[in-house]
């Protein structure tokens, strides 16, 4: 009865994300502004004071009501049990708060650290002091968090912007896919890798991490387990990457310009490329954010590529009986949470009134945010370093490193050129 019950509900995840994401904005602009809560506080009498006074805690709780039925609804959309995502829901949450709340520290405020850093951080320290049960892993869904934050990002970034970085945003995807990927499979190949392991990491590297892996396993139909282990690589990898790379960019005097298209064509997650933008600024925030989209529409043309070598070339047997691809499998690919960006970029820029803008702008920010400090949090809880460490998994490990590693100085090379 269950398995008939979920099936009526057959929306993939990036449609998902369009349409609360515009749900969201919707409900903003004709009902309901969601109130947004202060977290700023200088003492530990304004935090009991402000913080956690009366208006700010009924602030708090009218946000979480609107986000959990939310995230909820995008758990039935997507076919997911609702009753153990009610159970994670408000850890997750709760574990956001207190990033937020730390983050509106005075002191914390001057050294600029974003609540994504310090969400992950926490999320990290549960997710490996503590041994999370599987159900509880399973109910993190981070993927759908960042692309519903992603799809309301659209509403404070002009779309002249999106013309002007998405073009050479696209000219440097193609130029760093290319030269990434084909330098990723020759060193998994030194190392003696597989071809499914070669390809996925290949992919991860090159394209767009978690969704380049998931979709290149899918081409080729790899081993789940294989998948999974690139997965763990690029989650755990693109930690120190988006810490260090803007604290590297700020050493040196890069341009927001140069570093938003040095993080968005190297770091593999796009929730970790608009964490480290919001690190850097608002224009590294914009460029890092567009120019990882002109990355992520690649993959369904990557991965149309790679069905077609992998069928026409004999590789594997369980391709031998499957269909041959065609163009479709560049739409199915295709990342659709980018429509909902661009669309809300549209809307905003061209339809509505500044004053309606500026009506709704405090609140469409408040709760992006915290779409992206929930992503986080689940990054953190959903990541073990020990994965990394097994006796038998050195290799692509090392593979990955030093392919990630290529990945970073190409891209900066580029981004100089075309941004610089």
């Amino acid at each position: 009865m269950e398995k008939s019950r979920r099936s009526l509900y057959p929306v993939h995840e990036d449609w998902a994300s369009v349409i609360l994401g515009f749900l969201i904005i919707v409900l903003s602009l004709i009902w309901f502004v969601v109130p947004a809560p202060n977290f700023k506080w200088e003492s530990w009498q304004q935090l009991g004071g402000h913080v956690f006074g009366r208006e700010n805690l009924g602030a708090m709780l009218v946000q979480f009501l609107f986000i959990g039925v939310m995230a909820a609804a995008g758990i039935l959309m997507t076919g997911k049990s609702i009753r153990p995502f009610l159970g994670v829901f408000p850890v997750v949450y709760a574990v956001a708060l207190c990033a937020l709340i730390i983050e509106g520290n005075g002191t914390v405020r001057d050294l600029n650290l974003e609540a994504v850093i310090f969400s992950l951080s926490i999320g990290l320290l549960i997710g490996n002091l503590f041994k999370l049960p599987e159900w509880f892993r399973s109910m993190l869904t981070t993927e759908l968090f960042v692309k519903i934050g992603l799809v309301l990002l659209g509403t404070r970034i002009i779309f002249s912007d999106i013309l002007e970085s998405g073009s050479l945003g696209l000219i440097q995807a193609s130029i760093v896919v290319l030269v990434v990927w084909y330098f990723a499979w020759w060193v998994c190949k030194k190392f003696k890798l597989d071809d499914e392991m070669s390809m996925m990491i290949s992919s991860a590297v090159s394209i767009c991490g978690v969704s380049a892996a998931i979709a290149t396993a899918g081409a080729i139909k790899g081993d789940t387990r294989k998948l999974s282990y690139v997965i763990s690589l690029v989650l755990i990898i693109a930690i120190p990457m988006m810490i260090f790379m803007p604290m590297i960019a700020n050493h040196f005097n890069f341009s927001e310009e140069v570093t938003g298209a040095w993080l968005g064509g190297s770091i593999d997650t796009t929730g970790a490329v608009v964490a480290s933008g919001t690190l850097v600024g608002e224009t590294a925030l914009k460029v890092s954010t567009i120019v990882k989209f002109s990355q992520n529409v690649m993959l369904g043309i990557a991965a149309f590529a790679i069905s077609i070598y992998w069928t026409y070339t004999g590789k594997g047997e369980k391709m031998s009986n499957v269909e041959k691809p065609s163009l479709r499998v560049i739409w199915e690919r295709f990342p659709k949470f980018v429509l909902g960006f661009v669309l809300a970029s549209l809307v905003f820029s061209f339809l509505l009134s500044p004053a309606t803008i500026s009506a709704v702008s405090g609140s469409l920010k408040t709760i992006q945010t915290m779409w992206f400090v929930l992503a986080f949090t689940s990054i953190g809880l959903e990541t073990r370093f020990a994965d990394l460490f097994l006796n038998n998994s050195r290799k692509p490990l090392y593979a990955f490193v030093i392919a990630q590693a290529f990945n970073v100085v190409v891209t900066l090379v580029v981004a100089w050129v075309l941004f610089g």
